[in-house]
């Protein structure tokens, strides 16, 4: 039987083109840092407008959330519209439908006109549930959406639902490649990219904006564009204002002509799917198993409860050929953050609610119309600087009062567990070390690394896991690897290690 492999099926199939590290100073118009598709959108629109930009990526372009997504590109973000009539308002709710049906057009002119290969396809959407989506489906076709009422049958899942909503001409595509040709198109309009340049501090000085990285190099700045997945660090206190939430991913093949168009479940467990070009006709992605980051004990159970769905569906044992992992932020009234940080000049894109393809294409565009000084039609709506409604101020209580919680109780439930000796090959947890506790893995090569098992970002416990061979942080959503080094903000710093 075929070996599953622990890696996006996108990075998988896909080579993306290489940038060296940032080697000496640089002085330019605009930074961006995060080279994920806010970040590469943004970069992007503004070389092209002429300014002189500069794009540094911790890691590799795309190698995070951007490159593990879906690759849906839909303005139908779940059963939502009828929930933001309730909670903003027709007319937000309405800006909210145009904007995100809008980046569905123009991630596909993006692709069209700069002539990238990505698997680029057309095909409906659908969202369905067990209650009656009428409601729905009735509102998104008030606020001007593709959208109708459809039969369960519709969706191409057996026995799923008996109602659903389909939005008809939406996109998919392969999101590692469409972000190389970003990259690429950025580079030959005179852009320059700096991978394996971790920025650590941003400090706005006068009129400008200094940025230190993590080797060394500093890049000046007249604008900051920070499109990480959450701005690093403490800036503008999105840590308190964001909840981060992590999904699972598998990439299988069917015994059968897998459905043809993309789909997803209003009702909990979340099941998102789609057609997997690379597995035939009968491949198929399905991601789900959501929970928040840090919050699970044994995160291999979210894998294994997409392949019994699977199995149970089309009564057949699968066996995925790629399983992995994204996180994201949601924000406590739907609506992502972006524009600038309060009391500061960066500006800032975060909490796209596992939409990041169409939510970050809209917010490329308010991010280049606010560095160039024009109005765009969606930034008050987006606004970064917003409290929200009393639903939401509720839920940001509610919420850092669980980080709190989580920060005391955490250190305090820890329990010293076995000797470092008792580490075996392709494990990891909490272990005793005279008489302390250290983090540990033992990898397959038979080599142990240790940890702090403490977050870099503000000292909240961290927790070992076992599906993804991470330590991540439930407090604010950083997530580390086996060795300590970053893998996702806001920590910006490697973990210590227990002889530091």
């Amino acid at each position: 039987m075929m070996m599953t492999t622990n890696r996006s099926v996108w990075h998988a199939t896909a080579t993306s083109p290489e940038y060296d590290a940032i080697g000496r100073d640089q002085h330019c118009d605009v930074l961006v840092v995060g080279g994920g598709v806010i970040g590469l959108t943004t970069a992007l629109y503004l070389q092209q407008e002429g300014t002189d930009v500069v794009l540094l990526e911790a890691a590799r372009i795309g190698a995070r959330t951007s490159g593990n997504t879906t690759g849906k590109v839909t303005s139908q973000h779940g059963a939502i519209y009828a929930s933001l009539v309730d909670r903003h308002g027709r007319h937000k709710a309405g800006q909210y439908a145009s904007a995100n049906q809008g980046a569905v057009e123009q991630i596909a002119l993006l692709v069209d006109r700069l002539g990238i290969e990505c698997e680029l396809t057309r095909g409906p959407s659908f969202v369905y549930s067990a209650s009656n989506l009428q409601r729905e489906a009735d509102v998104a076709w008030d606020l001007g959406l593709p959208a109708q009422l459809a039969g369960p049958d519709e969706t191409g899942l057996p026995g799923q639902g008996t109602s659903a909503v389909r939005f008809d001409d939406q996109v998919m595509l392969h999101p590692v490649r469409y972000l190389a040709g970003l990259a690429r198109a950025f580079i030959e309009a005179g852009g320059r990219i700096y991978e394996h340049s971790r920025v650590t501090d941003l400090d706005p000085t006068d009129d400008r904006v200094e940025a230190l990285t993590a080797v060394g190099p500093r890049v000046s700045a007249a604008h900051a564009v920070v499109a990480t997945l959450l701005p690093i660090g403490t800036l503008g206190g999105y840590f308190a204002r964001t909840r981060p939430n992590q999904s699972h991913g598998i990439a299988v093949r069917l015994p059968v002509e897998a459905p043809a168009g993309m789909t997803i479940s209003a009702d909990a467990p979340v099941r998102s799917t789609r057609p997997w070009p690379g597995g035939g006709p009968n491949g198929l992605i399905v991601v789900g198993g959501g929970h928040e980051t840090g919050a699970e004990q044994d995160t291999d159970a979210a894998y294994r409860s997409l392949i019994e769905w699977v199995g149970s569906l089309w009564n057949t044992d699968v066996q995925p050929d790629y399983r992995w992992s994204a996180e994201d932020y949601s924000t406590p009234d739907l609506l992502p953050y972006v524009g600038k940080s309060p009391g500061s000049p960066i500006l800032i894109a975060t909490g796209m609610n596992k939409w990041g393809l169409t939510n970050g294409t809209v917010a490329a565009g308010i991010l280049r119309d606010t560095v160039l000084g024009r109005n765009n039609p969606w930034s008050e709506l987006y606004d970064a600087s917003r409290i929200g409604d009393a639903h939401a101020v509720a839920e940001l209580i509610k919420d850092n009062l669980k980080v709190g919680k989580e920060f005391t109780a955490g250190h305090l439930r820890r329990i010293l567990g076995r000797g470092l000796d008792h580490v075996e090959v392709g494990e990891g947890g909490l272990y005793d070390l005279d008489g302390k506790t250290v983090g540990a893995y033992c990898d397959h090569d038979g080599r142990l690394h240790t940890v702090v098992p403490v977050c870099t970002h503000l000292g909240c416990p961290l927790r070992w896991n076992q599906g993804d061979t991470t330590w991540d942080c439930n407090c604010h959503g950083s997530r580390f690897a086996p060795d300590g080094s970053v893998l996702d903000g806001p920590a910006t710093t490697p973990l210590a290690k227990p002889d530091e």
